[in-house]
């Protein structure tokens, strides 16, 4: 058969779609992994190494991920949002390429939230939006309370307002039942057999929510360097005990009101934080709230609704930019 030459029309179309393609992605072919393409860094949080992971340029949205996870739980709304924000995801300490002190007091809420102040203040930024899923959230919700001439924006992934999971713990038996699990983390050791979920916990156990095969091995290679003592040592810190109280917070201690903007996402599927944790947020804010409920999603609404998510996040951003 008698080849084309490569000045035809089709080899001219071919090569116009590829521009096109690159144009549309930054410069990038679609598919790529996003592990290949940001940036890592490390921010100094009194001693502790805190690594990240960066792509795009803009105002600045840092990401929190939860339990267990790393900064790739974010990938899908890194994407989405590159094109306007430069967007930091954190590994948070004990997990992945970030230090794992030694010693339960070091994982602390205090110093959880100061590892985020640290990665803020290394980008030479005075402010970000704050984003967290589950541990995350807890997180993103006391760097609100605390540190809020950081935080411009709030968005949080199935984690209630303290107020909202302290009302729930004490009075709601199924988020009781629910909490079951975070009672064994509290009183058991990262080496019993059957610490998670009846299962030990190994770098494969922890994948165990993972549904892309690709990511999957991206997962159990970040926690093989995980220290699995300091992923329990949150809950042994900052959980609440039966007394009550909020994530990372004293019983009976008071939550400060916030006037920044806040964007909630919550799996209705969810099986570990109930739903009704959500009721009354508004009546513990000063500023707006938008409440985005996703049936059929889980717990890891970012991956089960990741195009929701990332689109719904992105338009919230931009609508609310300067």
């Amino acid at each position: 058969m008698k080849r084309l030459p490569e000045t035809t029309t089709w080899g001219w179309l071919v090569a116009a779609v590829s521009v096109l393609l690159l144009a549309m992605t930054g410069g990038v072919a679609m598919g790529s992994d996003l592990m290949d393409r940001v940036e890592h860094g490390y921010a100094d949080s009194d001693g502790v190494k805190i690594h990240y992971a960066t792509i795009g340029e803009g105002p600045l949205v840092v990401m929190i991920h939860g339990f267990p996870d790393f900064w790739y739980s974010w990938r899908h709304q890194m994407e989405a949002l590159s094109s306007d924000f430069q967007v930091v995801a954190i590994d948070q300490r004990g997990y992945n390429k970030s230090d794992s002190p030694d010693g339960e007091e070091n994982y602390n809420m205090r110093y959880l939230v100061g590892d985020v102040a640290a990665v803020i203040r290394h980008l030479g930024r005075d402010k970000a939006a704050i984003v967290g899923h589950d541990w995350g959230g807890a997180v993103a919700w006391q760097v609100a309370f605390h540190l809020p001439q950081m935080t411009e924006r709030l968005i949080i992934l199935n984690l209630p307002h303290p107020n909202g999971m302290s009302r729930e713990l004490a009075n709601n038996q199924e988020q009781q039942a629910n909490s079951d699990y975070a009672r064994k983390f509290q009183e058991g050791s990262a080496s019993d057999p059957d610490i998670l979920l009846g299962m030990p916990m190994n770098p494969q156990t922890l994948s165990f929510w993972v549904q892309d095969p690709e990511a999957k091995k991206h997962y159990e290679a970040a926690f093989e360097q995980s220290d699995f003592d300091a992923m329990l040592a949150y809950y042994k810190q900052n959980y609440p005990r039966e007394g009550g109280g909020g994530l990372g917070q004293a019983p009976g201690q008071e939550t400060p009101r916030i006037g920044m903007p806040v964007l909630q996402f919550h799996g209705l599927d969810d099986t570990a934080l109930h739903s009704d944790g959500l009721n009354n947020t508004w009546d513990w804010l000063d500023g707006d709230l938008t409440l985005v409920t996703v049936p059929g999603a889980n717990h890891f609404v970012q991956e089960d609704a990741a195009d929701l998510v990332s689109t719904t996040m992105k338009w919230w951003l931009l609508a609310r930019l300067d």
